[in-house]
């Protein structure tokens, strides 16, 4: 998987059918105005606040007190296009892997009959970091715990020059990035009308209504007119534009911890009419700072006695506490194995082929072949705690040798994929960059998403990091209709 998969371009320089509509009408663009565009997307972005602040949790900071660097991400000018039929597989497979997800979610956490049958060992769950006994017994509406998932896929090339997607990473904590999907295709829409009359590019303006239809759906039983808020860290939060875009485009409250209470084990948030009852919290804040009275005992950004409402069913939050059990890089290898025993299938999406550390054998042909492998922490995200073998000093690779023989059990490791490749707009013109694909699954009554996702782009040259804290972009994505 060496040489990388040309998402606009087929062999010999032959644009791919689904962008032969937009070549031509690239073609026909004088530098001038697309160089104004970008500028004009800048300013217009920088006026709205679409900003975000550098950290390396996974994907929401929890702690607003560590407020990072703030920046502006950038937006290229050029969209990814995905043909109706390969958006129809995509979707069947991510609602298969959502499924499953969920299904070993409520396994871990009720009758554990996947580590009985012996697919996944006692101890990469039970001692999982991002385990949370609390939950053991805990029955959540619909048996659903992730209803926000952002699920990472790559495409690389085949030997015969066709591409294959892989799921890379499952984020189904607090998954960010969604607002730069809607914002993205606002912009196009704005800058290039004429595209969206030539093309039949599927909405995605729709998803605050699928959020919040999803977020209504899994209310506690017996409440028939849910109120549903946002709980966020506060305004120093790296998402912080993105939690404030969604309340107001779902037209609910956003709220910090201070706001909010527990009473005879119901949630309310203080209002200027008097106390209101809160059924459903979308929450941004990580298990750790939910609680004080059940976690972190020093946290100021939940509430307490949140916890003791949310088990006796009073208050639905999503996604569900302890949902990170599932999303650990140490669990991903063992999700094809998910997808057969809950629901007897076969993966429509593959995994990348993955090395686990804490395996003497795997670990030794990992350290064998350091140059050649990508090795990540297994807790590690936003494209920090991991080695890029081929793009690695020697130095670097020596200190990941280390750090691998100290805790071989903290790591994974992967092939070095060769991300498929879009024509992207730089400061030297239109080249080919890396780029990823994040789909946003919602599950509630049913599982269901848009068209497409946020595509991330890695802007220098070479470089597989599209991560936004690592200098990577974000693109319009474009799923054609049929």
């Amino acid at each position: 998987m060496k040489s990388g998969f040309d998402e606009m371009h087929a062999a010999g320089a032959e644009v791919r059918e689904h962008y032969r509509g937009y070549d031509l009408w690239l073609a026909q663009q004088p530098g001038d105005v697309m160089l104004s565009r970008r500028e004009e997307a800048e300013v217009i972005f920088r006026r709205v606040g679409i900003t975000f602040a550098v950290y390396g949790a996974k994907d929401d900071a929890a702690n607003s007190e560590n407020a990072g660097t703030e920046r502006l991400i950038p937006f290229d000018l050029i969209p990814r296009v995905i043909p109706a039929h390969e958006w129809r597989e995509m979707e069947r497979g991510l609602v298969q892997r959502v499924s499953a997800l969920n299904r070993f979610i409520h396994d871990v956490y009720h009758g554990q009959e996947i580590i009985k049958a012996g697919h996944v060992p006692a101890e990469q769950v039970l001692n999982n970091a991002q385990f949370r006994a609390e939950m053991k017994g805990v029955d959540v509406p619909g048996g659903v715990y992730s209803h926000i998932a952002g699920i990472d896929i790559v495409r690389a090339a085949n030997p015969d020059g066709s591409g294959s997607y892989y799921v890379l990473e499952d984020n189904l904590r607090v998954p960010s990035g969604v607002s730069y999907m809607l914002e993205d295709r606002k912009m196009m829409m704005r800058l290039f009308p004429e595209l969206f009359s030539q093309h039949r590019v599927a909405p995605v303006a729709h998803y605050p209504d699928l959020l919040l239809e999803t977020l209504r759906s899994v209310a506690p039983a017996a409440v028939n007119e849910p109120t549903v808020v946002v709980l966020t860290p506060g305004m120093h939060n790296s998402a912080y534009f993105e939690h404030a875009f969604l309340a107001q485009q779902m037209g609910i409250e956003l709220v910090e911890g201070q706001d909010l209470f527990v009473r005879d084990n119901f949630v309310y948030m203080r209002t200027t009419q008097g106390p209101k009852r809160v059924d459903v919290i979308y929450r941004r804040v990580d298990d750790d700072f939910l609680d004080p009275q059940a976690f972190r005992a020093d946290s100021t950004l939940g509430c307490a006695g949140l916890l003791g409402a949310y088990r006796a069913g009073n208050v639905t939050l999503s996604n569900a506490i302890g949902t990170g059990v599932a999303d650990d890089k140490s669990i991903y290898p063992y999700v094809p194995k998910m997808i057969e025993f809950y629901l007897g299938e076969k993966p429509i999406l593959n995994n990348v082929p993955t090395y686990m550390c804490r395996k003497s054998d795997e670990l030794k042909y990992v350290l064998d072949h350091l140059g050649e492998l990508v090795v990540k922490e297994v807790h590690g995200a936003g494209g920090y705690g991991m080695l890029v073998g081929p793009a690695s000093t020697q130095a670097e690779i020596e200190a990941f040798r280390r750090a691998l023989l100290a805790n071989p059990s903290g790591y994974i490791a992967q092939p070095t994929l060769s991300l498929s490749t879009c024509p992207t707009y730089v400061d030297s013109g239109i080249a080919p960059r890396h780029i990823d694909l994040r789909p946003f699954v919602l599950s509630g009554k049913e599982v269901q998403m848009v068209p497409g996702g946020l595509t991330r782009v890695a802007l220098k040259e070479g470089s597989l990091v599209v991560n936004s804290s690592q200098g990577g972009g974000t693109k319009d994505t474009w799923v054609l209709e049929a």
